[in-house]
């Protein structure tokens, strides 16, 4: 390794919110030396718990915790929550007979109408294709797992500013100052490295205020539970104080004053056209569905990920997943680029691959705010699109995009399963190749025993583990290279191509090492 003076660190890492724990997760697994600078002195806050704190996680974001062995942790830690009762008053749609799979701008899509059969690519796996949790239990658990591995978290050390040479970046912070080989900006929204690093940041005005608030109500009967369209917005409501609503005011309230309860009361009666009378606010927090994006995810050693990439609405909750989506794809390219054997673009192929899948999400966010306006065309938009979510075709897409399951990076191959997350095989000698991604390296999957692909791997035998076995099921193929995120590189079916294999390997791993045979 190379030397290092007592701040000096391979990458440091602005945000300890999931995305930047998440990475320097990944980097840390990669045997690097991370520092995590966070600007809230405190990890808590009642906006991460229950009922606000909740996040849909899709399956993507379930299937990179499952690779890195942080499942079962995650999962725990919902149950603990569960236990104590609050997710169930947070799910108002408990009381509906068919079991919702997810919705499009609050029309449902339903378990029984979709047809997994279109996913010939998806094995059954126990990362699953979506799960609920609070976002102070997961952030407890990828803080402790990044502590466990040397990650140096420093809370109530926001970045004021840094400087940027040829080899490597200067952070200041009040009245420290930490220098990095790269600086990454997870560090939300309103991200002080996305402007002190001079990025762009384009995209589309807010058209509405959220907000989301628990009240005390003179009476709680005085609106119905579940969600309300309305002629002037939408609220939800959740007896017997919680409430979400959204005003199409353009945005004007969001962040311009304190959120008082006179505000909140007269937004509501506008909104509900009911005459609510309210007693008391104990929480209250704005959000809108202003929508931009990064122009460039990179500039020289300062990278972006998560909500400092791409902003959008809350609906259907992409954000998040979007930003620990941003991490898997980063970590092992940082990585490899740091360690020094990276091809030279790979670190490239993070924004080429990333920025695509934010810009569909901003999309999909507008999407849903153009069938939430109050107006006459938007609810008439909205009844088709409900009619098209209740066939079989249309819940499919929805839970397809919803749940992550369509994903794919164009890697400019024809196989269909090239760019798309490995399905979960079953090895019977060796597991699940969901567990033999825990390490980081990438995978050779031999589903035969093949000599040249052996010789093949053992070029990269450093980078790449070798695994040969029958599969339970190999949904026909030969053999498959995963790259360490668990994309699939290259898939072999039928006759072997050795040049195709050599170029795929060299194009994500590097150069081979001497040929051993």
């Amino acid at each position: 390794m190379h030397s290092h003076h007592p701040t000096s660190h391979d990458v440091v890492i602005a945000g300890a919110g999931p995305v930047g724990l998440f990475l320097a997760c990944e980097l840390a697994l990669f045997r690097l030396s991370v520092v995590v600078l966070e600007q809230a002195e405190d990890p808590s806050s009642p906006l991460k718990r229950l009922p606000f704190g909740m996040r849909g996680l899709s399956a993507p974001t379930l299937e990179a915790f499952y690779r890195r062995g942080l499942l079962d942790a995650v999962k725990e830690a919902q149950k603990a929550n569960e236990v104590s009762g609050a997710s169930r008053a947070a799910a108002h749609w408990m009381q509906e007979t068919r079991r919702p799979a997810g919705h499009f701008a609050g029309i449902p899509f339903f378990h029984d109408q979709i047809d997994s059969s279109r996913w010939p690519y998806r094995l059954p796996s126990p990362a699953g294709t979506s799960l609920m949790v609070e976002m102070e239990s997961l952030e407890a658990v990828l803080a402790e797992r990044a502590i466990a591995m040397g990650v140096e978290i420093r809370r109530g050390s926001p970045v004021l500013g840094f400087e940027q040479t040829d080899d490597e970046v200067i952070v200041r912070t009040e009245g420290e100052i930490f220098r990095g080989r790269w600086l990454v900006g997870c560090d939300g929204g309103r991200s002080t490295v996305r402007k002190a690093g001079g990025f762009e940041f384009t995209g589309t005005d807010p058209e509405f205020t959220g907000y989301s608030v628990q009240v005390e109500m003179e009476d709680p009967d005085a609106l119905q539970p579940g969600r309300t369209y309305t002629p002037t917005g939408m609220y939800t409501y959740a007896r017997p104080g919680t409430i979400a609503m959204v005003d199409f005011d353009g945005g004007a309230f969001h962040r311009v004053q304190p959120i008082t309860l006179d505000h909140v009361q007269a937004v509501l009666r506008r909104v509900s056209q009911r005459d609510v009378t309210l007693t008391a606010l104990r929480l209250a927090t704005t959000w809108t569905d202003r929508a931009s994006q990064a122009a460039a995810y990179r500039r020289g050693r300062i990278l972006l990920a998560g909500d400092a990439a791409h902003i959008h609405s809350p609906l259907g909750g992409h954000g998040l997943n979007l930003g620990v989506g941003d991490a898997m794809n980063l970590g092992w390219k940082l990585a490899a680029t740091i360690r020094g054997d990276a091809p030279a673009d790979l670190l490239d192929s993070y924004p080429d691959e990333r920025q695509p899948v934010g810009k569909q999400v901003l999309d999909w966010s507008r999407a849903q705010v153009a069938l939430m306006r109050p107006s006459a065309s938007s609810r008439a938009l909205g009844a088709i699109i409900r009619q098209l979510v209740d066939t079989r075709d249309g819940a499919t897409y929805f839970a397809e995009r919803v749940w992550g399951v369509s994903l794919r990076y164009d890697l400019g191959a024809d196989h269909p399963l090239v760019g798309r997350s490995v399905p979960d095989f079953l090895l019977p000698a060796v597991g699940r190749v969901g567990g033999l991604l825990n390490r980081g390296s990438g995978l050779w999957l031999d589903f035969g025993t093949h000599a040249p692909y052996r010789k093949l791997a053992s070029r990269w035998s450093d980078r790449i583990t070798y695994v040969a076995g029958d599969a339970e099921d190999s949904l026909g193929l030969d053999a498959v290279l995963v790259r360490p995120d668990g994309v699939v590189a290259w898939a072999g079916e039928g006759s072997f191509d050795p040049e195709e294999a050599t170029r795929a390997a060299s194009r994500w791993f590097g150069n081979p090492g001497p040929d051993t045979h």
